[in-house]
């Protein structure tokens, strides 16, 4: 379970000790300080991603497939960089990986509230249910990769989630 190495809150404490880079990078791995809220990070992570998530899919296409591909690319090892200033494997407080969970989840999904509702509890249950790969993965893949490859399998479970869901209320 992530964050079950976390012993209370410290992230107010780990941001005033940290050095501006180490700042820098909690900013953007707590998806700008979202994952410091001390009740369900992850939700206000995947929550906060979401005008970005709309950003991207209203210039297009094209910028959504770049959008998606940095935050792939950015989150791994803004997440493991995190979990070492932290000393943490998997810290609850870094939420980037919700982040690209939640763009991999609505990638390519037709925007509405009902879309974005539907996506952001699916990716939610599929990101704390862990099914197989994700927990496999959860439990096996240590570093920047672990911390965001179960949450892209969580995004993949419930973007085909809600495809399903779309074709049987068409």
């Amino acid at each position: 379970m992530k964050g079950h190495e976390e012993k209370g809150f410290a992230g107010k404490r780990l941001l005033n000790n940290a050095d501006t880079k180490g700042r820098v990078i909690l900013f953007f791995a707590t998806w700008f300080f979202t994952g410091l809220i001390p009740f369900a990070p992850g939700t206000w992570g995947s929550i906060a991603a979401l005008p970005f998530v709309a950003c991207a899919y209203s210039f297009g296409l094209f910028f959504s497939c770049i959008f998606l591909t940095l935050i792939l690319i950015i989150s791994i090892p803004v997440a493991g960089r995190a979990s070492q200033i932290m000393k943490l494997n998997d810290p609850s407080s870094v939420v980037i990986d919700e982040a690209a969970g939640i763009f991999v989840t609505l990638f390519l999904i037709p925007v509405s509230w009902m879309n974005v509702i539907a996506g952001l509890v699916l990716f939610r249950i599929f990101d704390i249910l862990k099914p197989f790969p994700a927990g496999l993965i959860d439990k096996k893949v240590r570093g920047g990769l672990g911390i965001v490859l179960d949450d892209v399998m969580a995004g993949i479970y419930a973007n085909v989630g809600v495809r399903i869901i779309l074709i049987l209320i068409d």
